[in-house]
């Protein structure tokens, strides 16, 4: 039974620096002592991008010195909020892929977990690269890690969500391009759950017949309103990540908002 703990929207600032009032390091590192604690045994922690707000330099190192306090292992892609070049340079053991592209397959005894470079840049060229995007190459790649799983379901993790959420704004700078996404994805037929981020809610259901969930951040969150055409709003609420947990019939998957989480419940 193999379990992940998966965070998303890092947005990882300078020292001194905060989002709407508050300390993205304080956020994050209040979450990585909390999976210390308690999901020490994880196989494996993911995240899936915007891992700092402006993709600078000493965000990207203030980030990758809190990483490296998790006791369980890493595994890590981008997402519109990040620049490429500048995250390879201070993550050198990071290794993309052989097209450059920050994506990685790991196999456990259970299921194929892939990350995917959902980034729509160089040239990062804002609003425009703020959408997901996935190159021919990157298609290609995807492909083949999904035709050569074998018996394993494959659990897919990028940062934009390949489909509508239903948040107008959020939903115009989602992966651009769905269709050709889910012509490989239903054409192989293995996947068993996609993860995504992006949008700093909690949000399941699923697309084209394939369960998702989507993660909130560990930081701001997007405020509820559906109609909101501005991608940008956020608001204080508590911060949240993921528990994915394999079982013999399926998966599990469940949100924890360690800021407000009580372990020793009262009888009532």
């Amino acid at each position: 039974m193999t379990k992940f703990i998966v965070f998303t929207d890092l947005h990882m600032v300078p020292e001194g620096q905060s989002i709407i009032g508050l300390d993205p390091f304080q956020r994050l590192a209040a979450g990585i002592d909390h999976v210390n604690r308690y999901h020490a045994d994880a196989d494996r922690v993911i995240v899936m991008g915007d891992l700092a707000h402006r993709a600078d330099r000493p965000s990207y190192e203030r980030l990758k010195g809190l990483l490296e306090q998790l006791v369980p292992p890493l595994a890590i892609t981008i997402g519109n909020h990040d620049n490429r070049e500048t995250f390879l340079d201070v993550f050198p053991n990071v290794t993309p892929d052989e097209n450059g592209f920050i994506q990685e397959v790991i196999d456990f005894p259970d299921c194929r977990t892939v990350l995917l470079d959902t980034l729509f840049a160089p040239p990062y060229d804002y609003p425009r690269s703020h959408a997901g995007f996935l190159c021919t190459r990157r298609l290609a790649w995807l492909d083949h890690q999904l035709e050569s799983a074998g018996d394993l379901p494959v659990l897919l993790f990028m940062h934009h969500p390949p489909h509508a959420t239903g948040f107008s704004g959020m939903d115009l700078i989602r992966l651009i391009n769905e269709v050709d996404f889910y012509d490989v994805v239903k054409r192989r037929g293995n996947v068993l759950h996609i993860f995504a981020g992006h949008v700093h809610r909690t949000i399941s259901g699923s697309s084209r017949g394939i369960p998702f969930s989507v993660f909130k951040s560990p930081v701001h969150q997007q405020p509820m309103p559906f109609d909101a055409p501005d991608a940008s709003l956020s608001v204080d609420e508590p911060a949240g990540y993921g528990i994915a947990v394999l079982t013999d019939t399926g998966i599990l998957v469940h949100t924890e908002d360690y800021e407000i989480a009580v372990r020793e419940a009262t009888v009532a």
